[in-house]
């Protein structure tokens, strides 16, 4: 089993001076998912190397025995300084993708192109993709064949307008991902707060927030083993 894991290049959080990246445990928790399940994964992201962490997602009060785990595992960080780079990336070569979230991908991944071609080729390819948090954003420029939005009429969830208002960046980020998708024609679904959902629809699978992540990955998983892709 062969998993992809994209991952922001962009650190700049708007105009306010601070930095930003991808969410510690949307990379951590999804990783020993895939890992403890036997398979071989990759780290991508737009620039290569080292991608930037959100460093809010590295204090204290959001760590989590996956993030330790991470932050403690040599070959692990080592493959995270060492990320290819996504125009290199063949969608073919790969079972699934799984986009961490964090801020970054606002600014950077839904607006890449070769995000946007690699997810429509793993959507024609029939594999299942999942997206966490705010990376269900990135699906904005995604569409079908036929040119509608790919996420219209789907069942989907991400990062919440009440979310996004608890943590102060309503009017920093470049467009809220739960407007987004619901002005695409999604079908948006939510919880409380920071409470842990996911949604499975057909081979898409999203997760609202960072203590979605394991579920979102275990989802995709069992997507994984339940598809059979199209003939190339």
């Amino acid at each position: 089993m062969k998993v992809l894991m994209v991952l922001t290049s962009h650190d700049t959080l708007g105009d306010t001076g601070r930095k930003t990246g991808f969410w510690l445990e949307e990379l951590a928790a999804p990783y020993y998912v895939f890992k403890d399940a036997g398979a071989k994964i990759t780290l991508a992201s737009p620039k290569g190397g080292q991608p930037p962490l959100d460093p809010k997602s590295d204090e204290p009060m959001f760590q989590t025995d996956l993030t330790q785990r991470f932050n403690a595992d040599e070959a692990a960080r080592a493959q995270l300084a060492d990320t290819v780079r996504l125009d290199t990336v063949d969608q073919k070569d790969f079972d699934t993708v799984f986009y961490p979230g964090g801020h970054g991908p606002l600014w950077d991944l839904a607006e890449d192109p070769n995000s946007i071609r690699l997810i429509e080729s793993f959507i024609g390819a029939g594999k299942p993709i999942a997206f966490v948090c705010h990376a269900p954003g990135v699906m904005r420029h995604v569409t079908n064949a036929d040119g509608t939005a790919f996420v219209q009429g789907r069942y989907v969830t991400g990062f919440t307008n009440t979310e996004e208002a608890a943590v102060g960046l309503t009017d920093v980020v470049p467009f809220l991902v739960e407007d987004e998708l619901v002005g695409l024609g999604a079908v948006f679904s939510k919880v409380k707060d920071w409470g842990v959902h996911t949604v499975v629809d057909g081979q898409l699978i999203t997760g609202q927030n960072p203590a979605s992540s394991s579920e979102a990955a275990e989802a995709l998983l069992t997507a994984l083993s339940q598809m059979k892709p199209k003939a190339a």
